[in-house]
Parts: C-alpha cells; sequence; structure tokens
C-alpha cells in the first residue's frame, strides 16, 4: 500500500509533537512492508527554529534514530497532483497550509483514486475555530481526529460517521524501560512552556511542589520567556532546554518521577486527550503524576498507571511518597508500562488505521458533510 502523509515537519520536534507520533507510526508501515512516505514544506517554522538553535546538527538525532525515514521537503509551488501520484491512502495533517488542503481536496474530487483523509491534532478547533474554518474539507473522504471531545466537533459540522478517533500512541521500538535500571534522582519536566496558558498550573503543580519536597528538578523544551526562566529561577529548577525526542527515554531513565500537566483547553474544553508525553512517558517506565484531567475515555487506569494530584498539596504529597518508597515508583511503573504495551502502541494505531481505510484499491467517491 502507498500512503503519502503531509505533515509541518517530520525532521524536527521543535514545538511540533505530532512529529512524535507520525515517526512512530510512518516508521511502522514500512516494517511491514508499505511504502509510507512524509512530505514537509520548505520553510517550515518547527525546522527553521531547530536550525537556528542548534544548526544542522540538531536533526542528527531524529535521522539516527529514524533510518527508515527520509521526509522530503517540497517547495510552495509544488504540484500537490505529482506528489501523491500513485497514493492509495493520503493524509494531510492539520497544521498545513489551507492551499493544500484545499489543492488535495479537490484531486479527490476530481476522481483521484486515493483516499484522503484530514488528520486534527490540536486544539484549534475550540480555542481558534477561525483559523479551522479557512480550511476546505469538502473533498475529503473523512476525518481522523485525536480524541472523542474533538470528534464530537466534527461531528457538529456534519461529519457524522466519517469522523474517526485516532488517538497518538508510543513508538515502543524506541520509548521503553531502560534494560539495566540504575540509580534515579529528582523530577523532571520535558514540555514546552507555550503561550503561557498553564502558567499558574505548571507553577502550582510542578515548580512548588518539586521546592517544597527538596526534590531536584530538571525543565526540558523550548518557546520560555525570560520571565518563565526566571520563575524556575526562583523556585531552584534547572532549565535544560531543548531536547531531541529520541534522547526522552535515556533523560527519564535518569529521574524518579516525572509530571503531566495539560494545557487548559485539553483540561477543560477537550477534556479525555492527553499529550503524546503521557504515552511516552509511561512507555518509558517513570512514575507519572497528573494535575487533573478526565481520563473521559478509559485510555488508562488513574490510581494504577499513574497517580493523579487534585491540588499542588496532593502532588506534594506523591513526589514525597515516591521519594521514601522506591517500590512504589517500581510498581506504578510497571503498570503504566503494561497498559501502553496492551493498548497504545504505534503498532495498534497502524491496525487501526489499516482496518480503517482497509487494502483495497479506490474508495468511493467522496461525499461534502452534511449540514451540521
Amino acid at each position: 500500500m502507498r500512503i503519502v502523509y503531509f505533515t509541518h515537519s517530520l525532521a524536527s520536534c521543535w514545538n511540533h509533537g505530532n512529529a512524535h507520533f507520525l515517526r512512530g507510526v510512518l516508521d511502522e508501515l514500512i516494517a511491514r512492508g508499505h511504502d509510507a512516505r512524509a512530505y514537509e514544506p520548505a520553510g517550515a517554522w518547527s525546522r527553521a527554529n531547530l536550525v537556528a538553535d542548534h544548526g544542522r546538527a540538531g536533526l542528527a538525532a531524529f535521522a539516527d534514530a529514524y533510518p527508515r525515514l527520509h521526509p522530503q521537503i517540497y517547495a510552495e509551488d509544488a504540484d500537490p497532483e505529482a506528489l501523491v501520484e500513485g497514493a492509495d491512502l493520503v493524509i494531510v495533517h492539520e497544521w498545513n497550509a489551507p492551499e493544500l488542503v484545499a489543492r488535495l481536496g479537490t484531486l479527490r474530487q476530481r476522481g483521484a483514486r486515493f483516499r484522503l483523509l484530514f488528520h486534527d491534532t490540536h486544539h484549534r478547533a475550540v480555542s481558534a475555530p477561525e483559523e479551522m474554518r479557512a480550511y476546505d474539507l469538502s473533498g475529503y473522504d473523512g476525518v481522523l481526529a485525536f480524541g472523542e471531545t474533538l470528534a464530537e466537533v466534527y461531528r457538529g459540522s456534519g461529519w457524522g460517521k466519517r469522523v474517526h478517533v485516532w488517538h497518538e500512541a508510543a513508538d515502543l521500538r524506541r520509548f521503553h524501560p531502560p534494560a539495566e535500571e540504575r540509580a534515579r534522582e529528582g523530577l523532571v519536566w520535558i514540555g514546552n512552556w507555550g503561550d503561557g496558558e498553564r502558567s499558574d498550573e505548571l507553577a502550582e503543580f510542578l515548580l512548588r511542589p518539586a521546592a517544597a519536597v527538596g526534590m531536584p528538578l530538571d525543565i526540558y523544551g523550548v518557546r520560555y520567556p525570560d520571565a518563565a526562566l526566571a520563575m524556575l529561577e526562583r523556585y531552584g529548577a534547572h532549565y535544560r532546554g531543548w531536547a531531541a525526542n529520541p534522547t526522552a527515554p535515556a533523560i527519564y531513565a535518569r529521574h524518579t518521577a516525572t509530571v503531566h500537566v495539560p494545557r487548559r483547553f485539553y483540561a477543560e474544553q477537550l477534556p479525555g486527550i492527553p499529550t503524546i508525553r503521557v504515552f511516552e512517558a509511561l512507555a518509558c517506565g517513570i512514575p507519572l503524576i497528573c494535575a487533573p484531567w478526565d481520563d473521559a475515555e478509559g485510555l488508562f487506569r488513574p490510581g494504577t498507571d499513574y497517580l493523579v494530584a487534585r491540588d499542588g498539596e496532593e502532588m506534594t504529597a506523591c513526589l514525597a511518597d515516591l521519594a521514601a518508597d522506591p517500590s512504589m515508583g517500581a510498581e506504578l511503573a510497571a503498570q503504566g508500562f503494561a497498559t501502553i504495551a496492551a493498548r497504545h502502541t504505534c503498532a495498534h494505531r497502524v491496525d487501526e488505521l489499516l482496518a480503517l481505510v482497509g487494502t483495497s484499491a479506490a474508495p468511493a467517491s467522496p461525499r461534502t458533510p452534511e449540514p451540521a
């Protein structure tokens, strides 16, 4: 089966979490014998920022970890029809130019024989709906949404049964517990500052609790303004800068625990959708403590796969317990990994995708969404 995926970037994970999941999925497809390729636009902001900060060497970790993946860069004036020639399935991520999205839809409406899906892995459908209205999806066969609450937004727009929930997942070829356990120390958080939409939550659930129990705190990520860096310094946290995602397992393996602090849009408007970091942390066998989020779809076993802290005081107590009882952390990590291995790997998601689209040749012509 020939599969073409249009992404913002496969090579760069600088402030671009979709790259984590997509790398694992495409690698799994290729390992199974499919012709899976990714296209990313010239001038993609994620890759441009990564190269500006770290030079071409910043792309090396991806190339080393994923030797089967060779994303192709296309120019702004490239002909989409040539890029998808011979494809059976074309998937377009929502962080692509509206012009590209529309042109691929037009190809499909004019009789192209590939199945065409739109992949949404962001909160813009609720946080910036005016931006999403710029996308013409009338020629698309369906939508892949990374959570049920997001799928409901599309159903409300008339997509009905043609929107499918396709959760993110962990790439177990690279994200797994360490082969040999060594001494662990301190707390780690891998995440980007963003636009300040969770600064209060980070102080309550990460910075203050770590300081309260005297636990060293390492923070990795990008887009930390001076005010944020000053706040980290006040609490004694160590800012380590950007970390290539393939290095995350080694980072987790050195630390006692990690924390999940969801962005406000996911906690309040799109409940039930965890970030890719939850899947990856549990896959790496590190004890995880979560600030409040509603696992509305029953993806995990709260209290068994990870601990839940309803406020900063409970987070402080959880950290103190884990620091005092390594066996508690080991059991928590084992349970979390078991759930990932049983339900949430990129191999599972490839199974779901192939079951959805089938391996037959041409799908039926697309229909425009029914009016809401």
